[in-house]
């Protein structure tokens, strides 16, 4: 099967790459100008797979790239910052400009799966974007060396409410929390900035929560930590990190444990139905 990559920014991209090759797919990748790691040029040359790069809101050259390549099915990974909408760092074609028209609000949900849908249109489906690293979604129970203190699972207990609220609403999924307290809640900023300003606000000690939306489509905005999220932590002293066993990709998920380690913090997979 020809599959298309739509690629942001991290190494989630690189991972589904690697994995889409090892299954025998024939690859072909578009990547955004402004956040796509420039590295994935040799890894996309490395596997004989071709890569397009296109800038943000250039929707119809995407499509028109999978289109002439064959591609039916096509996978998102890697982040783009959503808050290029309000600060001018997406231009939008004509097509772009129609989903976004078309948008009864600029949430994540909405739109992406306004992309989704003109993929859908011009017969390119957009498929589940872990599912072809299913060994990567965290498993149920404690992930680390150290299991959480009383307090730390308190903290988790009281912040899945909070944070299960948040991510319906499609705001965010990530909140920072500390002796039962909500002290930051994420928005279009993304883990690593709500987590230092928990620590700028609250300091030591912090707990952080992820969670997946309750519907959680997995095709786009899956939830996601890597090596990142624990040196973010790390800096500011947060010890403790609840995850959404089965829905939440750790990226290079044996190095995240032994970060994770290395800094005294625990990490919880909360099982999910």
């Amino acid at each position: 099967m020809k599959l298309g990559l739509i690629a942001g920014n991290g190494r989630f991209p690189f991972l589904v790459l690697d994995a889409a090759r090892a299954q025998g797919y024939d690859v072909t990748i578009i990547a955004a100008r402004e956040e796509t790691f420039p590295e994935l040029a040799d890894a996309a040359a490395r596997h004989g797979s071709a890569i397009h790069w296109i800038s943000l809101g250039q929707l119809g050259a995407c499509v028109s790239l999978l289109q002439q390549a064959g591609v039916t099915h096509a996978v998102m990974a890697g982040q783009v910052k959503h808050t290029k909408i309000f600060s001018g760092g997406i231009v939008p074609d004509l097509l772009f400009l129609r989903v976004l028209t078309e948008l009864r609000s600029k949430n994540t949900d909405g739109l992406i799966g306004g992309v989704a849908n003109v993929l859908r249109e011009r017969g390119i489906e957009l498929i589940d974007s872990t599912a072809l690293l299913g060994p990567l979604l965290a498993r149920p129970g404690v992930l680390a060396r150290r299991p959480p203190t009383a307090e730390e699972q308190k903290d988790f207990d009281f912040g899945y409410r909070m944070a299960d609220q948040v991510a319906a609403l499609d705001i965010g999924q990530t909140i920072a929390v500390r002796q039962q307290a909500v002290v930051a809640v994420e928005a279009m900023e993304g883990t690593d900035e709500v987590i230092a300003r928990a620590g700028r606000l609250a300091g030591p000690g912090v707990a952080i929560v992820k969670v997946a939306k309750p519907r959680q489509d997995m095709r786009f905005d899956v939830p996601v930590v890597g090596v990142a999220t624990i040196r973010a932590m790390q800096d500011v002293g947060a010890s403790a990190l609840s995850i959404d066993a089965g829905k939440t990709l750790m990226l290079d998920g044996d190095a995240v444990i032994a970060a994770a380690d290395a800094a005294g913090i625990t990490i919880v997979g909360r099982p999910t139905t």
